[in-house]
């Protein structure tokens, strides 16, 4: 997670060191553009020669402006190492391509003609939100609600966060450009589905076994898929959700739980 969250910062620090001529050639020659991935539109002699089919995979690691690259990043910086705890570095890595390869590849699918190049992590991070909701129903995420800081099962924020996205696809118009709904959920829908297939063996689902703490534990406690355990005098480490150690006969590594102000970018 720490990796792709330095990878897509260092090519967006590269982008901020090009001229708006030079930019517009990269995201156009490593973003996707569904038209010259189906080979109904070419992308232009000044475009380097990259098979189209190859930018399904660079144009996740591209962003349009800092408010773009922050709000991804913030997802995959809260959810992305609970996932990546349950398949562990290779499956991970995997995973997280593949997720962002169906997003595209739905977003395209979606709108074939189109000649505006997409690009951003949010259809592969859609892919770490549906595993994480497979994964954790029920762990708390510290969620801002107008002004108010409140506790929420994922169900409840990751759930209203896709009917988001999926209200908007479905009345967005056709060719307009603007945010991929359809990659979003594309990708989470991989997610959900590939997260069966790469978790380690032992790894249970739907926090089975998981115990949900009282509101007044969650501020001095961590949470585990077996309950709430209190901390000694020591100070407390922020906890990110629940996760599980790959061998059912090992213990649960402790959840980790951190805020999240949900945002569709």
């Amino acid at each position: 997670t720490v990796a792709i969250i330095a990878l897509c910062v260092a090519v967006f620090l590269y982008q901020a060191t090009l001229d708006a001529k030079a930019e517009r050639v990269f995201v156009m020659s490593y973003g996707a553009i569904p038209a010259a991935v189906f080979g109904l539109a070419e992308r232009g002699a000044a475009i380097p020669a990259i098979p189209a089919s190859a930018t399904l995979l660079t144009s996740m690691f591209l962003h349009g402006g800092f408010m773009h690259l922050a709000g991804n990043m913030l997802f995959l910086w809260v959810l992305g190492d609970n996932v990546e705890d349950a398949m562990g570095h290779p499956r991970y890595v995997a995973f997280y391509l593949l997720a962002g390869l169906a997003a595209a590849l739905t977003h395209a699918g979606f709108e074939p003609a189109s000649k505006i190049p997409m690009i951003g992590a949010s259809g592969a991070i859609s892919g770490v939100i549906g595993a994480y909701l497979v994964l954790h129903p029920q762990a708390p995420i510290k969620t801002l609600v107008v002004r108010f800081i409140v506790y929420l099962p994922a169900w409840v924020v990751l759930g209203l966060w896709i009917a988001f996205q999926v209200f908007n696809a479905t009345m967005a118009p056709k060719g307009a450009g603007g945010v991929a709904w359809w990659a979003h959920i594309g990708g989470f829908v991989a997610g959900a589905i590939l997260i069966f297939l790469f978790r380690k063996r032992g790894v249970p689902l739907f926090d089975k076994g998981y115990a949900r703490p009282d509101r007044g534990a969650l501020s001095n406690a961590r949470v585990t898929p077996t309950g709430v355990h209190s901390h000694d005098d020591s100070p407390a480490r922020p906890d990110r959700g629940a996760s599980s150690n790959a061998r059912g006969d090992s213990p649960a590594r402790p959840a980790r739980r951190r805020s999240i102000i949900p945002d569709s970018e």
